[in-house]
């Protein structure tokens, strides 16, 4: 029998393991031996806890999720305007919890599984529909009416970010992410008339991304 308390501490070990197995792996086919193993516990046990390898996956999915909405909040108290509101919810992105090569992995693979599984699609759902809206709710006051597809562009952008990532050699950088991202955050403000002077529009370009 599973000793008691130790079900949170061993349900905690198990979602690191799967996001570090799929990371490893690339893909979803890993198994619940393999995520068992990389936790320090029996399959059995792991099949104690989640029930089969899909709601595991789901678990990480949440934790994920989860680790992404502590560091917004985190980022957000910070700050005072709306453009440094903009900078802190873009910024959140590429935290080092984030945008590292396990968990880049593991969204990837998660936006295969939504294509199947409703529930991967749902919790999409949930992280597109927040992150629009507080873009959406900071960009308003800065771009008006322009704002809607001021935060498509760039959602879209974050996305292609962790896409391009995956399909590189090199290890993630996170700062260089970011800068990417807030770039086009300065150029779209610019380009609305309310980012003042000029000269700010390229003052996180520290490095040029690599081939």
């Amino acid at each position: 029998m599973p000793k008691v308390g130790m079900e949170p501490v061993r349900r905690k070990a198990l979602v690191e393991a799967t996001i570090h197995e799929i990371g490893r792996a690339g893909t979803l086919d890993v198994t619940v031996s393999q995520i068992a193993k990389r936790a320090g516990m029996s399959s059995a046990l792991a099949h104690h806890y989640f029930g089969g390898k899909t709601q595991i996956f789901m678990a990480a999915m949440r934790h994920i999720l989860s680790q992404y909405g502590v560091e917004v909040r985190r980022r957000l108290k910070k700050a005072k305007s709306p453009e440094e509101r903009l900078r802190a919810l873009i910024d959140a992105n590429f935290a080092p919890s984030n945008f590292r090569e396990e968990v880049i992995s593991a969204w990837m693979n998660f936006y295969v599984l939504a294509q199947n599984e409703e529930e991967a699609r749902r919790l999409l759902n949930v992280y597109y529909r927040r992150l629009h809206t507080n873009l959406l709710h900071e960009l308003r006051p800065l771009m008006g009416e322009g704002a809607p597809e001021a935060a498509r562009r760039l959602e879209a952008l974050i996305d292609g970010v962790y896409l391009r990532q995956s399909l590189r050699q090199d290890r993630p950088d996170p700062e260089l992410a970011s800068t990417l991202v807030l770039g086009c955050l300065e150029m779209e403000l610019a380009r609305a008339g309310a980012l003042e002077p000029a000269a700010r529009i390229y003052q996180f370009t520290k490095k040029e991304p690599s081939e």
